[in-house]
């Protein structure tokens, strides 16, 4: 029985990286292999940095350095119905979509209730690619966060969960550069305060591809899940604006390393769904 929350349509692939990929990494080669396979132009989207124009440049260095020159990055500002029209024009005619990094709600802010937005639905349906690294990547999700970290003067930033554009999900949220930056903390924050989610914190130079909603680890790094559905016994995630630390009793926790497999249905390692071991 597929639970609630299970991933829109099946056909298209997913490719999730959690930052600082390398163009001949496994990761970023993961979503251009699969353009490849279907045969047709790449779309990027710079819209999450705070210099989009700058990005494209370095993500078209960057995929040309690799052979990728059937790639465009067309301009677009926030408000623009002519840039908007024109983006959703290139996304219907292309084999996929990557989405660069910078900051997740500003990607999401710009993009959605826009036709581009809706065209990218469309080609995620259509059984094309849609890759995004680091916001990219965390934008793709139901819901999206960002916050909930120390800042450089010693303050906890407030936790921001909003809208994701709803791609992958299965109740998931994603989390990147995990290892590198210390995430674990943060991701527990959010799914004892949200249990029903499944949180997903992907390193660096690191792809999940996901497909009929098993996700394959790619890359250098690994992918950790933390689910809280059924498990939390105890948290006092209410209480931590008042400086308290937190404190719960108890989280699912695994990490899913390189060419293994989450079933994200079930929230466990593909190896166990197959061999009938997982939990009840």
């Amino acid at each position: 029985m597929t639970r609630s929350g299970a991933a829109p349509d099946p056909r298209g692939l997913l490719v999730l990286i959690g930052g600082r990929c390398s163009p001949t990494g496994a990761a970023l080669g993961a979503f251009i292999d699969a353009v490849r396979e279907r045969g047709g132009p790449i779309v990027g989207i710079t819209a999450a940095s705070a210099d989009p124009v700058a990005s494209a440049g370095m993500w078209s260095a960057d995929f040309a350095s690799v052979g990728v020159t059937d790639i465009a990055f067309p301009e677009f500002a926030p408000g623009n119905g002519q840039d908007d029209r024109a983006l959703a024009a290139c996304i219907d005619d292309a084999a996929g979509v990557f989405l660069g990094g910078g900051d997740q709600v500003k990607l999401v802010t710009e993009l959605s209730g826009t036709k581009s937005e809706k065209a990218l639905k469309r080609l995620f349906a259509r059984g094309g690619v849609v890759c995004g690294t680091s916001a990219g990547a965390a934008a793709l999700t139901a819901l999206t966060m960002a916050g909930g970290e120390i800042d450089d003067e010693g303050q906890l930033v407030e936790q921001y969960i909003g809208p994701g554009f709803g791609l992958l999900g299965f109740e998931a949220i994603v989390d990147t550069h995990f290892s590198a930056r210390r995430r674990l903390q943060r991701l527990f924050s959010v799914i004892v305060d949200r249990p029903n989610l499944l949180g997903l914190g992907i390193d660096e130079d690191t792809a999940l591809v996901v497909r009929h909603g098993v996700g394959k680890v790619v890359g250098m790094g690994g992918v950790t899940f933390v689910d809280g559905r059924d498990t939390v016994r105890f948290d006092n995630s209410d209480e931590l604006e008042k400086g308290r630390q937190l404190t719960f009793s108890h989280l699912r926790v695994g990490v899913v390393g390189t060419d293994f497999e989450l079933n994200l249905e079930r929230r466990e390692l593909e190896v166990l769904v197959r061999r009938g071991n997982e939990p009840a």
